[in-house]
């Protein structure tokens, strides 16, 4: 991915933040905007799900996208709040699972995989390395879980909506980012890799047939 695509993607990804922030708190129950927030999401789901012929991630997305055309159809929810919660929360489960589930003894860590695919050269440190990284993303997750949870009951509906849409995908950026500057500034001996070139791995790690590997 060249630099003007990442740019165009980052200036897509936050103009889509600022918007959905600005639906959930001034017409969080109408029926176009649980279609904009919830249609997306299902539709790339189903996508995975298809690639990799997973019948129970089909089903469930079916099932999903019925509830989804019922509460469209009913003209939305009186009290949508908790479903956003829901959904944020999932999300995060989902890949803090992933990447946790991935640090089982004798296993190879999440991002360890994606690493071997971008490094010619793989010492044994840049797999510790790897490995402990695949840890703190893992953490990440379950601390924007946690973070949700306790704004969504003691904070407005407006401070959560912005942690939901603003501040979670920078968040995130932020600490991807950071760590690939941090990396070799901290550890100048691992082979150089552009934040295009994981980018790039993970695109081939989520590629069908991937999960077989």
């Amino acid at each position: 991915m060249s630099g003007w695509r990442l740019v165009a993607a980052a200036v897509g990804i936050t103009a889509m933040a600022f918007a959905s922030h600005w639906m959930m708190v001034h017409t969080p129950d109408r029926a176009w905007t649980v279609a904009v927030l919830f249609g997306p999401l299902l539709g790339a789901v189903t996508l995975a799900g298809w690639q990799r012929r997973h019948a129970p991630t089909l089903a469930g997305c079916a099932l999903a996208a019925a509830v989804l055309a019922v509460v469209v159809a009913r003209g939305g929810v009186a009290d949508v709040s908790r479903l956003y919660v829901l959904q944020h929360g999932a999300i995060h489960l989902v890949l803090a699972w992933t990447f946790a589930f991935t640090l089982r003894p004798g296993a190879t860590a999440l991002i360890t995989m994606m690493a071997e695919r971008i490094h010619t050269v793989f010492t044994p440190a840049m797999r510790a390395y790897t490995r402990t990284l695949t840890g703190v993303w893992a953490a990440y997750f379950v601390a924007m879980i946690v973070c949700s949870l306790l704004l969504y009951a003691f904070a407005p509906w407006d401070a959560w909506s912005l942690f939901c849409n603003v501040f979670t995908p920078a968040s995130a950026a932020a600490l991807f980012i950071g760590e690939h500057l941090w990396r070799y500034r901290r550890h100048p001996e691992f082979e150089r890799a552009s934040i295009a070139d994981a980018v790039r791995a993970f695109r081939a790690r989520t590629a069908p047939g991937a999960a077989s590997q």
